[in-house]
């Protein structure tokens, strides 16, 4: 789940935006990651299945059978552990149009293959990619910011795209900047009612969504199945 280099966006946007990069350890270790993996894999599942008010840090050290300045000494809050967990999925949502600048397709495959992306990372990153949905209101400014950040150079690139192919004949679509905000709501209220054992696997969510998102955007013409593709 960590985050990598994405084309075409400044470090800055891609940090982390919290205060702290990391509770009272002053550099990283060969042993930190793995560490600093596991609280956050234990805090995921507590704030998944009982929100951010009511997990407390005492509750996720017990689930990980260790004490509190074991935490503490990778993390400086709750907080912090919790907008790192939505800031992941974040980036790796806001940044599938970040296509290399030798990727000669034309603007509509790009956007098919975006809008299919945007849903595999929504699903790859469940349930964290939920949690902002789910709690917008414990954000601090500084995160709501950054999120907005990268937002904005989403559709900014999504938009960009839609007129190329729309001027090309392959979107039937009037106000740009709605259809793109209509199309990728889909993805995003798979917070409302998506379960990871439920029937379909998450490539058949992609093969049904995607396609979905599509219409949406006023694509003429059908799109192929993501690869993959198969009933769970």
């Amino acid at each position: 789940m960590g985050i990598t280099q994405v084309t075409g966006l400044p470090e800055d946007m891609l940090a982390f935006p919290g205060t702290r990069a990391r509770g009272r350890q002053r550099a990283d270790t060969p042993g930190s990651e793995p560490k600093r993996e596991r609280i956050l894999a234990a805090a995921e599942q507590l704030f998944a299945a009982q929100g951010y008010a009511c997990t407390t840090m005492e509750q996720i050290v017990q689930a990980l059978g260790v004490t509190k300045p074991y935490v503490y000494y990778y993390f400086g809050s709750k907080l912090e552990i919790f907008e790192l967990l939505s800031w992941r999925p974040a980036v790796a949502c806001f940044t599938v149009l970040d296509f290399p600048a030798d990727d000669r397709r034309p603007a509509h495959e790009k956007v098919v293959a975006g809008v299919e992306q945007l849903v595999r990372a929504t699903l790859a990153h469940y349930p964290a990619a939920f949690f902002p949905y789910r709690e917008p209101q414990v954000y601090t400014p500084r995160f709501v910011a950054a999120q907005k950040r990268l937002a904005n150079h989403f559709y900014a690139r999504l938009c960009r795209l839609l007129e190329e192919g729309r001027a090309e004949g392959w979107f039937d679509i009037g106000e740009v900047r709605i259809a793109a905000q209509a199309a990728c709501s889909l993805p995003g209220f798979l917070y409302q009612w998506y379960r990871p054992d439920g029937r379909l696997s998450p490539e058949a969510m992609v093969a049904e969504l995607a396609p979905l998102a599509c219409r949406v955007l006023g694509l003429r013409g059908s799109i192929a199945p993501a690869p993959g593709a198969q009933a769970g």
